[in-house]
């Protein structure tokens, strides 16, 4: 038996009309050129140029085209998909081109390139030909599978195969309109009333009357829909007793009347097939040159969506019930080293560039006694010397007072005890000179963390010393100024050292604490076991409840600072840079919001790598910036937080729903705790990705713009760009300028309107961000 015969049938062809017929298996209508009018079910769609619509199975269809129309055809059979897909008879799918979900956009167009490229190798007729259509249509089963289906109903699961019950239903489909009663339908088909009454509800599911009156009340919504004739005129044209009767089946099956149904649902007026012969008017179509216009689809299709490795997921809100939680806005840290770095231009513009984009509020900086900012006085004989060891200082300090930027000093615990009394002095003399100059309002500002690192060999009697030294130095001076210390916590006990347990003590001499979190220092990068890597999930929301907890327990509340953090990056440059981990930033700061008091950056790769005095990278610290102002993904990351305001009503582990006075704000994240050697393996990453159908239950009805951003490895990851604009020869200014500037997420723009529940679809690569702003339009 032929292939097309038992599989496939496919055809091009010029359509005038075809009459009324029930589907067997999967229909695809897809037009080349010209327009098509195709009724399904009482339903009219008007299909234009490269419009393609689904007709499932046992659905009643006819069809009307203009002139000079072409279409392309392809019934999969029930046989074909019933030996790949167990759970075709139990499913339905809902495929129209200009009624696609928002995110299937890429999956209708593999379809439509599946489709041309089976019409062209059925054409061709190649020795492998055969082999070819079996891949396509297997790959537009697998889009329609996993973008398209719905949960399937009565009409799909019927049995059409029976050759009796299908000649039944064609029947009750073409003449719904006249008196029909079982009596008369056993007759027809040679049965007994009552063995065709058993053989019926055996096989749909329901009573014959019930399944008639289905299908009267089916046809009755295209005259409510596309005429103006009376209630009672469609109640007697579709085969009812009268109009209360009518009326009484079509509330309980639609739960409104018919009259009120018209108004929900009015339409455009469409002309009714009704006119039309009931004999099929095609022609088909043998002409080389609409292959050549299908080459031309073909190209303009190159974009093929491959979605067979992805996780699928559901995410159903419903924001009738909002959570009502107004969204924190931690203060920002961003850690340039030492105040000297802040008279070089880059650096200064960076420091702009986040304050601008993403918001700022300290510099934080090191080594300030023991540096290069305060420099050695210089013999002079001048009455008044004309130089200052506070030049450098005071040009960085002009700066930041300028932009209303404060001060967060890390001062360790050898920088002072390396010579503690001329240190404490040159601390004094330092602090005068910034008072006389700025005045005491902003020095207040400032914040002094007293650090001392987890190991370490300093007894807690003496960093005691040392730092309530410190801490009456500062207050002295500047009583409103903030002293705080880091706190080494170990997150597996639960607990600090005991060199830093004189703090639990000396509560009323600490303003804040701080702390840090990083996922590198508990696993082991050599390990490729996942379980290690999944120990993790959610770590830098568990460590700050830890510490919170732990504090609470020793009668300590203080704000908390995470001075550095990081995710999980790899311990080396390359898998620090080529892992994406763009929503494992996003999602560490949401979950901390309402937890701390400001959240610390380092500002870029190059200043990071000097502080570790050329040794490897150190990968506590979490930069914003790479070499030449390149991005890095917790820039964006941070910019997508900033944009956020309002109420959130929903918070899940990856996702976030605000509202706010110009509508919504949804974040989607596909969030992925891997070992970071697993970044370079295309294979492994493409079983991480995730397919998200997105439903809303509770928004505004109205008319939407919806702005979406997609940040992921493709779009705005800055070494995937700086990977492939590479070579051995080295890069000049201008590919540099080129990665910078084409360095930033992808931006898509939608208009939605929305009524009852909105749903769509959301492909996210490994750790990708969508973030959405869904505006309300005002007319």
């Amino acid at each position: 038996m032929d292939q097309q015969q038992t599989d496939y049938q496919i055809s091009l062809k010029e359509i005038k009309y075809l009459s009324p017929k029930v589907n067997h298996g999967l229909e695809l209508i897809f037009v080349i050129n010209g327009e098509v009018t195709v009724e399904i079910d009482s339903r009219f769609f008007v299909l234009k140029e490269q419009d393609l619509l689904l007709i499932n199975r046992n659905q009643l269809y006819q069809v009307k085209g203009n002139t000079s129309n072409s279409v392309l055809t392809l019934n999969i059979t029930d046989a074909f998909i019933d030996q790949y897909y167990a759970d075709y008879r139990n499913s339905r799918f809902e495929c129209f081109s200009q009624e696609i979900d928002m995110g299937r956009e890429q999956m209708l167009d593999n379809i439509r390139k599946s489709l041309v490229q089976l019409m062209i190798s059925y054409c061709r007729k190649d020795e492998s030909y055969r082999i070819e259509i079996q891949s396509y249509l297997c790959d537009i089963l697998l889009n329609l599978v996993r973008g398209f289906k719905k949960k399937g109903s009565t009409f799909e699961k019927l049995d059409t195969n029976d050759y009796r019950l299908e000649h039944i239903i064609e029947y009750l489909e073409r003449n719904y309109h006249q008196v029909i009663t079982l009596d008369d339908m056993a007759k027809k088909s040679y049965l007994s009333t009552s063995y065709l009454s058993r053989y019926f509800k055996q096989k749909t599911g329901m009573g014959f009357s019930r399944f008639l009156m289905n299908i009267r009340l089916k046809h009755s919504l295209k005259d409510l829909l596309y005429t103006n004739d009376t209630i009672s005129q469609i109640a007697m044209r579709n085969g009812f007793a009268n109009t209360k009767s009518f009326t009484s089946l079509f509330k309980e099956s639609y739960g409104i009347t018919p009259h009120v149904y018209r108004e929900n649902h009015a339409t455009e007026k469409i002309d009714s097939f009704e006119s039309y012969p009931l004999e099929d008017a095609e022609q088909l179509i043998h002409s080389t040159e609409i292959l050549g216009k299908l080459g031309i689809v073909l190209n303009q299709l190159d974009q093929s969506y491959r979605n067979t490795e992805s996780r699928f997921e559901e995410l159903t809100l419903d924001i009738t019930k909002p959570i009502q939680r107004e969204i924190s806005r931690p203060k920002h840290v961003v850690i340039v080293r030492e105040l000297k770095e802040l008279l070089k231009a880059p650096v200064r513009s960076q420091l702009l560039m986040v304050k601008e984009e993403i918001g700022l509020n300290y510099v934080g900086i090191s080594n300030l006694l023991r540096g290069e900012t305060i420099t050695a006085d210089v013999e002079t004989d001048e009455a008044l010397a004309t130089s200052s060891p506070y030049f450098k200082a005071d040009v960085a300090l002009n700066f930041l007072k300028k932009h209303d930027l404060s001060l967060f000093i890390r001062i360790d615990y050898q920088e002072i005890t390396t010579n503690e009394d001329h240190n404490l002095e040159k601390l004094i003399a330092f602090l005068k000179h910034c008072l006389q100059l700025y005045g005491s309002s902003y020095i207040n500002t400032w914040h002094f963390l007293f650090y001392e690192p987890y190991y370490t060999a300093v007894g807690h009697k003496e960093l005691r010393r040392v730092y309530m030294k410190l801490y009456n130095v500062l207050k002295k001076m500047i009583p409103n100024v903030q002293v705080g210390v880091f706190l080494p916590f170990s997150f597996v006990d639960e607990k600090t050292t005991e060199s830093h347990n004189w703090l639990l003590t000396e509560a009323d001499s600490i303003d804040f604490i701080g702390y840090h979190s990083n996922q590198n220092d508990v696993v082991d990068f050599k390990e490729l076991n996942d379980q290690r890597f999944n120990m993790t999930k959610d770590y830098l929301k568990e460590k700050t409840a830890k510490i919170k907890h732990y504090l609470k327990k020793n009668g300590i509340e203080k704000p908390l600072h995470l001075v550095s953090w990081n995710t999980l990056s790899g311990n080396t440059r390359f898998t620090n840079g080529i892992f994406f981990r763009g929503a494992l930033v996003l999602k560490g700061v949401l979950d901390i919001l309402n937890e701390v008091e400001s959240i610390g950056f380092w500002i870029n790769t190059a200043l990071h790598e000097n502080d570790s005095d050329g040794q490897r990278i150190r990968i506590e610290g979490m930069e914003l910036f790479h070499y030449f102002s390149g991005k890095r993904p917790a820039y964006f990351a941070m910019m997508f937080v900033k944009r956020l305001y309002g109420t959130v009503i929903s918070h899940g582990f990856d996702h976030v729903l605000i509202q706010n006075e110009r509508g919504y704000q949804l974040v989607l994240m596909n969030c992925n705790t891997i070992n970071p050697y697993y970044s370079v393996e295309e294979s492994f990453l493409q079983k991480l990705n995730k397919e998200i159908l997105v439903k809303i239950n509770g928004l505004e009805t109205g008319e939407y713009q919806v702005r979406k951003y997609t940040f992921d490895r493709d779009h705005g990851a800055l070494y995937t760009n700086w990977l492939n604009l590479n070579s051995k020869h080295g890069l000049d200014m201008e590919i540099i300028d080129y990665i910078n500037r084409s360095n930033h997420p992808k931006l898509e723009i939608f208009d939605e309107t929305i009524a009852d529940e909105w749903s769509f679809h959301s492909y996210l690569t490994l750790n990708a961000i969508h973030y959405f702003e869904i505006r309300k339009a005002i007319f």
